[in-house]
């Protein structure tokens, strides 16, 4: 079943794992919503640098930032309302996933690429 997943911190740099993330959630057809600063294109999709407020339809958020740039994020991605948020390597933050749980949010410190291809997404 597809789910649609927002990517945070997504970027046109075909060396960061957010790049080959969206790129591998298309392939295994979920929609992507790719969140970024930075103005860019990752295989057809345009990267949103003016985030939405609501993202209709929303599964899942994957975080490709630090923890220390997550906490401006809390209420923005709370707000989406998503089912579950995937930490993947290096973005771990147990504040932010207490946080998450207690608003009823699934959370999973793991890696999208793995995920998807172990068939665990």
């Amino acid at each position: 079943m597809a789910k649609k997943t927002a990517i945070i911190g997504a970027s046109d740099n075909p060396a960061r794992y957010s790049f080959l993330a969206t790129n591998m959630l298309k392939e295994y057809d979920h929609a992507v919503v790719p969140l970024g600063i930075r103005e860019g294109n990752i295989g057809g999709t345009e990267i949103i640098t003016k985030w939405p407020d609501v993202i209709e339809g929303l599964d899942t958020v994957t975080l490709y930032i630090g923890p220390k740039r997550q906490p401006e994020l809390y209420d923005y991605v709370l707000g989406l309302k998503p089912k579950r948020i995937i930490f993947n390597p290096g973005t771990e933050n147990n504040e932010f996933r207490k946080l998450a749980e207690s608003k009823g949010v699934q959370t999973e410190e793991a890696c999208t690429l793995v995920m998807l291809r172990t068939g665990q997404f």
